[in-house]
C-alpha cells in the first residue's frame, strides 16, 4: 500500500512523525488495520476519527490490544486506502514504511516526565535502525507501577525500570502540554535497571544512569537488527550471551558479530562498521553498569493485571482507569468514551490491560464518568469478573476459530466469579494458538470444531483432559465447590 505521509504539528516525530496505514491483514471479517497511537495517547477528536473510521470503513468493531494501541476490523480491499487516508489526516496513521516496528516503546498510562523523556529518546533510535524486526518492544515503567504486571505480559525484548523518577506532573501541565513536550525533556540522572529477553528469562542489570540506558537499548537493538532474528530471546547465542554476560560482568563488552551477517553501514559507528561502533559504545559504558541479582517484583504477578476504578493521584487530582471487556470496544462505546474524556478535558490514554485512562481535576467527574463509561460497557472496578477472563475474537471474526468467544466468555465469566476472588484466571481461545493468552491459565478452553478442549493449569496448546461443549463446561463449574482445586470439577484427578 502506498505510504501517505503528512507531519501533524502535535505529535513527535523525527523528519516529521510520518502517518501513513500499516497494512492490513486478513482475518475471518475481512482485513483488520492497526493503530498506533503516537506515545499511546489519543485525544478526544483522534478517538472519534477512529470510531467513525471503524464505521465508514470497517464493520464498527475495534480491538485494544496489549501493546496499547487500536485494531479496526473489518476493512475491506475497497475500504483500506480510503481508511489511511482518513486515519493520516486524524495524524494517527503509521511512522515508517520499510516494516519495522510502528510503535516501538510501551509505557504505562500516567507516566511521568522521566519515562516519557526515555521513551521519547529511544522512539527516536528505533526510527534509525534499519532493519529492525516489526514485533521488537521495550517496555519502559516507573517502579512500583501499578501497570507493571500487565507490562510484564507483553514479553518485552527489553525492559526498563526507573528507580528514581520526577513526580508525575500535575493535571494542568498534563493537559496544556502537547505530546511532544511532554517527552522531550531531559532524562534525570537517577538510576534504573535494564532487562534483555533471553531464551530463559529476562536477565537484569543495573545501570547508574537513565541516559546510559538509552546506550545500551541502542546496541542491544541494532544487535538486533543484523542478527535476522524476530526477538531479543531468537538472538544468535553469540551476540545474546555476548550482551547477557556484560551485564554480569559488571561492565559492557563488545558482542561476538556474527560471521555471515552483513552489518549495514550507517549501524553506530559509521567509520568503522557496527563491530567497531559497538565497541566504542561499550567501552565509554563500561564504568556505568552493575550486575542486578533479582528482578523488579510486578506487583499483581500471577493474579489480576487489570487496573480499573478510580485513581488518587495524589496532587489534587484523579485519574478513571477503564478496560475494554476481553479487549473488544465498538465504535458507539469509543465515542461515549470520548465524550467523557471531553467532559473531563483529558487526553485518552491506553493501557496495557487494554483499556483506557482519563485524568480528572476532582473526584465527582472521575465518579461520573466512571458510571456513564460502566452503562457503556466498559469495566470500571477491579472486582468485575470479566477482568479474569481473557478472551480472543473468535468465530466469526477469526477463521481459525470454531466458537463464539466473545459471547461464551461473558457467560464463563459471570460463573467464574468465586472462583477469581480466589485470584484464579480463565481463557477462552478460539484455537490452539492462544493469540489473548498464550501462557497457562488457571482454566484454559479451547475452541476444537465447536466444542471446548478443557485444560486446567496449562497453556492452550497444552493436551486437553476433556472436551466438552460450552454449556457443560459452564455446568462443571456451577457445581463445583469454589475452595477446591478445578482439577476436581473437571475430573482431571481422581
Amino acid at each position: 500500500m502506498t505510504a501517505l505521509r503528512r507531519v501533524q504539528p502535535d505529535t513527535p516525530h523525527r523528519r516529521g512523525w510520518c502517518p501513513s496505514l500499516a497494512r492490513p491483514m486478513p482475518t475471518g471479517d475481512g482485513l483488520l488495520a492497526r493503530v498506533h497511537p503516537p506515545l499511546g495517547i489519543l485525544t478526544a477528536g483522534q478517538a472519534r476519527a477512529v470510531a467513525d473510521a471503524a464505521r465508514r470503513f470497517g464493520n464498527g468493531h475495534i480491538d485494544v490490544t496489549a501493546r496499547a494501541n487500536l485494531q479496526i476490523r473489518g476493512v475491506t480491499e475497497a475500504t483500506s486506502s480510503p481508511l489511511a487516508a482518513f486515519l493520516t489526516e486524524a495524524g494517527l496513521g503509521d511512522r515508517r514504511d520499510d516494516g519495522g516496528p510502528q510503535r516501538l516503546t510501551l509505557t504505562p498510562p500516567l507516566a511521568g516526565h522521566d519515562v516519557m523523556a526515555l521513551a521519547w529518546a529511544i522512539e527516536e533510535i528505533g526510527l534509525e535502525i534499519p532493519g529492525l524486526p516489526a514485533k521488537t518492544l521495550v517496555a519502559v515503567e516507573e517502579a512500583g507501577s501499578p501497570f507493571a504486571a500487565s507490562l510484564a505480559a507483553n514479553d518485552a525484548d527489553i525492559r526498563i525500570v526507573l528507580d528514581n523518577t520526577a513526580p508525575i506532573p500535575g493535571r494542568a501541565e498534563r493537559q496544556r502540554s502537547t505530546i511532544r513536550e511532554r517527552a522531550a525533556g531531559a532524562m534525570a540522572a537517577g538510576a534504573c535497571r535494564v532487562a534483555l529477553a533471553g531464551p530463559d528469562g529476562l536477565a537484569w542489570f543495573a545501570c547508574k544512569f537513565q541516559e546510559d540506558a538509552v546506550s545500551v537499548v541502542d546496541v542491544a537493538l541494532r544487535s538486533l537488527a543484523v542478527s535476522g532474528a524476530r526477538r531479543m530471546r531468537d538472538l544468535p547465542a553469540t551476540e545474546r550471551n555476548g550482551l547477557i554476560r556484560a551485564s554480569r560482568d559488571h561492565l559492557v563488552r563488545v558482542p561476538p558479530v556474527h560471521p555471515t551477517l552483513r552489518p549495514h553501514p550507517e549501524a553506530p559507528g559509521r567509520s568503522g562498521g557496527l563491530e567497531r561502533g559497538l565497541q566504542e559504545t561499550h567501552l565509554a559504558l563500561e564504568a556505568s553498569f552493575e550486575a542486578a541479582d533479582a528482578a523488579p517484583q510486578d506487583e499483581g504477578a500471577g493474579g489480576r493485571t487489570a487496573v480499573c476504578g478510580v485513581i488518587d493521584l495524589g496532587d489534587g487530582g484523579t485519574a478513571l482507569a477503564i478496560d475494554s471487556p476481553f479487549g473488544r470496544c465498538g465504535a458507539d462505546s469509543l465515542d461515549r468514551l470520548a465524550d467523557e474524556a471531553e467532559g473531563l478535558a483529558s487526553d485518552i490514554h491506553l493501557s496495557p490491560s487494554r483499556g483506557f485512562v482519563l485524568l480528572s481535576s476532582h473526584l465527582v467527574g472521575a465518579e461520573r464518568a466512571q458510571d456513564a463509561l460502566a452503562k457503556a460497557g466498559f469495566i470500571t472496578t477491579a472486582h468485575d469478573p470479566r477482568t479474569a477472563v481473557a478472551a480472543c475474537p473468535g468465530a466469526p471474526a477469526c477463521a481459525s476459530g470454531s466458537t463464539a468467544t466473545l459471547a461464551d466468555a461473558a457467560r464463563l465469566a459471570d460463573v467464574f466469579r468465586p472462583f477469581a476472588e480466589r485470584g484464579l484466571r480463565a481463557h477462552v481461545s478460539g484455537c490452539a494458538k492462544g493469540c489473548a493468552h498464550p501462557a497457562a491459565a488457571d482454566l484454559t478452553l479451547v475452541g476444537v470444531a465447536g466444542l471446548y478442549g478443557i485444560v486446567v493449569e496449562g497453556a492452550p496448546s497444552a493436551l486437553p483432559a476433556t472436551q466438552l461443549t460450552f454449556e457443560a463446561a459452564l455446568e462443571r463449574l456451577r457445581r463445583a465447590d469454589p475452595s477446591t482445586p478445578l482439577s476436581h470439577a473437571f475430573r482431571t484427578t481422581p
